[in-house]
This record gives structure tokens, C-alpha cells and sequence, in this order.
């Protein structure tokens, strides 16, 4: 059975999110070794300043027990299922792009989960009063939420306006 054309997109941005992710959060830990450093500002508004979180988006909805944290996992398991099965029956490339960064970014986040029992955040923000330290991770799941937001907008509007060929006779 062939894969059609934007699934393809869909799992290759996926993988290229779950890569990108978690190769940042090897130089931030193993090379660049944040936890013992602290803060470290970069340039101008960005800053590395190391945060484990428990909970979901953003420190939301802590998960300090175990049983939160493998239920979050399952969470997350569960919702990149559901998208890779939407994935398969995406017809616009905005669409497609939406759930594969929504998926890899889910999924980088379980690694660390079960990796380390919660997520590695460390891009710091606050300079602009953006108060909430976050990862690549959690970077590509708002963008595929905007991008699958304006998705959903695109298509109303389409669905609204008038198809020219219908009246054509």
C-alpha cells in the first residue's frame, strides 16, 4: 500500500521535529551540561536556563506522581495516533505540515518523559515578558496548532464563498 503524498509530509516533519528535539536536548545536557550551569543568556532577548517539567504545556497541570506521568505519556501516545491516522487523509500540505509538527513534538516530549520522568525545557524567553521556558518540543507543537488553526480558517473560507464552476452552464 503506497503512503500517500502529504502523510509523507506529515511523518517526515514529524521525524525531522522528534530528531531536531532531542538532539537539542543532548547538547543542552550531555555537552553544554545547563543543569549545572544554571541561567546563561545568550543575545538579546534569549537566554538557556534549565526547568524539568511535570506537567503539560508550559508547567501546566503538574504531574508530580508517577501515575500523572505515565498517564500523560499514554495522553500523548493516544493523541499522535489519532494524528498520524489523520495524517493519512490530509488533502492541503498546510494540513499536513500542522499534524506532523504537532506529532514530533508530541512525541519528543514523551522520550523525555520516559526518559528522564519529565520534560527538558531550557529556551528562556522572559526578556520578553514571554513568561514560560520551553523546547524545541513544545515550539513545534504551538506552530502546528497556529498553523492547523489557519488551516481551519482557509478551509471555511473556501467552503463559504461561491465555487464559480457550479453556476457555469
Amino acid at each position: 500500500m503506497k503512503l500517500p503524498k502529504l502523510a509523507g509530509l506529515a511523518y517526515g516533519l514529524a521525524a525531522l521535529t522528534i530528531v531536531l528535539d532531542q538532539l537539542s536536548k543532548y547538547w543542552i545536557l550531555e555537552i553544554f551540561q545547563l543543569p549545572a550551569r544554571g541561567s546563561v543568556p545568550v543575545g538579546g532577548p534569549l537566554a538557556l536556563t534549565m526547568v524539568w517539567n511535570q506537567g503539560v504545556s508550559f508547567g501546566l497541570l503538574r504531574a508530580d506522581q508517577d501515575i500523572m506521568r505515565w498517564a500523560l505519556v499514554l495522553f500523548a501516545v493516544g493523541v499522535s495516533v489519532v494524528l498520524a491516522i489523520w495524517a493519512r487523509k490530509a488533502g492541503r500540505p498546510l494540513l499536513a505540515a500542522a499534524l506532523g509538527l504537532i506529532m514530533g513534538g508530541a512525541v519528543g516530549n514523551v522520550i523525555d518523559r520516559i526518559r528522564f520522568g519529565a520534560v527538558a525545557d531550557f529556551i528562556d524567553v522572559s526578556a520578553l515578558h514571554f513568561p514560560w521556558i520551553f523546547n524545541v518540543a513544545d515550539a513545534a507543537i504551538n506552530i502546528g496548532i497556529a498553523l492547523l488553526l489557519l488551516d481551519m480558517i482557509r478551509g471555511e473560507k473556501g467552503q463559504t464563498s461561491a465555487d464559480p464552476t457550479k453556476d457555469a452552464a
